[in-house]
């Protein structure tokens, strides 16, 4: 049992700050040491469940964010920026499992702490078949593309609302209740750990079971993208098969779920030079 795991920090219990998320400031020590927790409860859960091999990817801001002599289970870690895949670098058919662990909600939803969708100067609004969706809704397109569920998701209770469409069958942990965007009221992270480790074990006897079904996305699917600015949505035609739909918004579609997600990265990257980070 091969499995798989993106990690973000936004969603973590505890986390409630752009000052724990961010790489040299004053909190982001405990931040990692939060996500460090959460991502080890993963591991052990989804080993106690059965896998025998883990792989992680660090998704979050510069993408080295754990401490690798740390990490439970001798998992192996991709880490850094600039990946061609960005937060799903390194899925592919071979996985048997998808988890996303400390993810947050979408920019455009309901108060989700910390919620943005990739880049919060350039995104306001995703939409995948016109649903609304954030980041996991997103990357739901890779899980489909290469057939594997995405089987176990920990985050506040807006991002588990908004993955489910994606992951029936699937386990969500709730680490915490947002209030609005800069609060919450958080597990504490020994329970958080405890409730994510039982998850992930869960997690991993679905999927032995057949009991977490594909994402499920239809084709042709379409990827509508709100843009912050009109600038920002004429650079993001500059990437293949990106469409522009109106002044700041513009549509990525087609048959191949992969080849509209590699187009969406590379939008991703591309519109940091009209205003965005």
């Amino acid at each position: 049992m091969k499995v798989w795991m993106s990690l973000d920090m936004e969603g973590v219990a505890g986390i409630v700050d752009w000052d724990q998320c961010r790489p040299g400031s004053d909190g982001y020590r405990l931040g990692c040491e939060l996500l460090q927790g959460e991502v080890n409860a993963a591991i052990e859960g989804a080993i106690a469940g059965g896998a025998t091999e883990i792989v992680l990817n660090d998704s979050h801001s510069r993408m080295a964010n754990l401490d690798p002599r740390l990490i439970a289970g001798e998992a192996e870690y991709i880490s850094g920026r600039h990946k061609p895949m960005y937060m799903m670098e390194g899925l592919d058919g071979s996985f048997d499992a998808v988890f996303f662990v400390g993810y947050h909600g979408s920019i455009s939803g309901k108060p989700s702490t910390l919620s943005h969708t990739y880049n919060p100067e350039v995104f306001a609004r995703a939409r995948v078949n016109g649903a609304e969706v954030g980041e996991s809704g997103i990357n739901a397109l890779v899980a489909d593309h290469y057939a594997v569920p995405i089987a176990f998701v920990s985050g506040d209770a807006v991002v588990w609302d908004e993955t489910l469409p994606f992951a029936a069958g699937g386990v969500g942990v709730v680490t915490k209740r947002s209030i609005t965007r800069g609060s919450a009221q958080n597990l504490h992270p020994t329970e958080s750990c405890r409730r994510i480790r039982e998850g992930a074990e869960t997690a991993v006897r679905r999927v032995a079971a057949g009991e977490v079904a594909l994402p499920g996305i239809s084709r042709p699917a379409s990827l509508d993208l709100d843009m912050q600015t009109g600038d920002m949505a004429d650079v993001a035609t500059w990437a293949r098969g990106v469409e522009r739909t109106g002044e700041r918004s513009v549509r990525i579609a087609g048959d191949d779920l992969l080849q509209i997600f590699t187009s969406f990265v590379a939008v991703t990257y591309v519109t940091r030079q009209a205003g965005g980070r």
